[in-house]
């Protein structure tokens, strides 16, 4: 059993002692307004980078394919087609930023956060699949090569789609970063293979112009290799997300923010998940085992309120307070681990 507190500061308890001396016994939870508020704020930035920078692709993609229908141009339809189909990825990263913000439920106790995972899991099989096209129609063109008609208007709007998909990406990235999203990172990631997309046409329309044919497949195949290192590293990023993976900093910060609590002795299990943009944290204290029941709960408050000012995106903490060890005594933990089933 745990509590959930939300106060602002000054920290007040209107609990009676029974509820403070039986929870005391179990982890303490606390999670404080303006962290949700934050948290709250951080979906809301999300959501907003994702209609500005649809936005912006869409207009890209529309001039790319007035270009289109006075050029001919097929290697430039293609890149049309894929920068509209890929701005659409944007649809599965908003559903699930509208689900993280709904409340947990019996069910899904920790809330609809790891949604954003899947989410980043979509975006990753985009990128695959974006790649594996380049690289089909890079192939393609390099056995029938073709010439590109209108070659002036057919760079411009290369031009044009790289301009808008490496704006897209930075800002995506940029408010990825900010808020703590892996799939919005990925996400960002996956418009700037768009853009090299666009910079193939416009390397492949240059070549043409000198009369070199065979200038548009073979730096489609190179940016099909770039595509495939932009893959590597979205498909790191969101496969560590999916795996509970955290910055290693943030564990370090963490226990140094415990140790310095008043009462603490010494940290014991501490652990870190992200759920979608959020952290929440597990943590085991060590204090004193001759002090009270109601003491050894402020200092477990005490340490919840450090992590929760110490770690950036972390919207709650569950603490528990061990005793120090007596010598001789045997180790409750030990004799718990030896009952829990396999």
């Amino acid at each position: 059993m745990s509590d959930r507190h939300e106060h602002s500061h000054p920290h007040h308890h209107r609990h009676g002692l029974r509820h403070r001396l039986s929870h005391l016994l179990t982890p303490h939870s606390h999670e404080t307004a303006d962290k949700v508020d934050s948290a709250l704020e951080s979906s809301a930035r999300g959501m907003r980078a994702l209609w500005v920078s649809l936005a912006v692709l869409g207009v890209t993609a529309l001039a790319q394919a007035l270009v289109v229908a006075v050029s001919g141009s097929v290697a430039l339809l293609g890149d049309t087609v894929h920068n509209t189909a890929d701005a659409l990825t944007a649809v599965p990263l908003g559903i699930a930023f509208v689900l993280g913000r709904r409340a947990a439920t019996r069910r899904f106790t920790y809330g609809y956060g790891r949604a954003e995972d899947l989410a980043g899991l979509v975006i990753v099989l985009t990128i695959a699949a974006s790649a594996a096209f380049a690289g089909w129609t890079a192939i393609d063109r390099l056995l029938d090569p073709r010439p590109v008609q209108h070659v002036p208007a057919v760079a411009v709007a290369a031009l044009v789609g790289f301009a808008g998909n490496e704006w897209v990406a930075r800002y995506r990235i940029r408010v990825g970063r900010a808020i703590g999203s892996a799939a919005l990172v990925a996400d960002g990631l996956h418009a700037r293979t768009d853009g090299f997309t666009s910079l193939a046409v416009l390397l492949g329309a240059g070549g043409s112009a000198l009369g070199w044919q065979l200038a548009d497949p073979i730096v489609g195949l190179a940016i099909t290799a770039a595509i495939a290192l932009v893959l590597r590293d979205a498909a790191r990023e969101v496969f560590r997300r999916v795996m509970d993976a955290v910055d290693p900093a943030l564990v370090d910060r963490a226990e140094a923010a415990l140790t310095e609590v008043p009462g603490v002795r010494a940290v014991g299990e501490l652990r870190l998940r992200w759920i979608g943009h959020r952290l929440r944290a597990e943590v085991a204290v060590v204090v004193d085992g001759a002090v009270t029941v109601r003491e050894a709960h402020r200092i477990a408050v005490d340490a919840e309120h450090a992590l929760l000012h110490a770690v950036p995106r972390l919207t709650a903490a569950l603490v528990h307070a061990d005793p120090a060890p007596v010598p001789g005594e045997a180790d409750p933990h030990l004799a718990l681990a030896h009952h829990t089933p396999a």
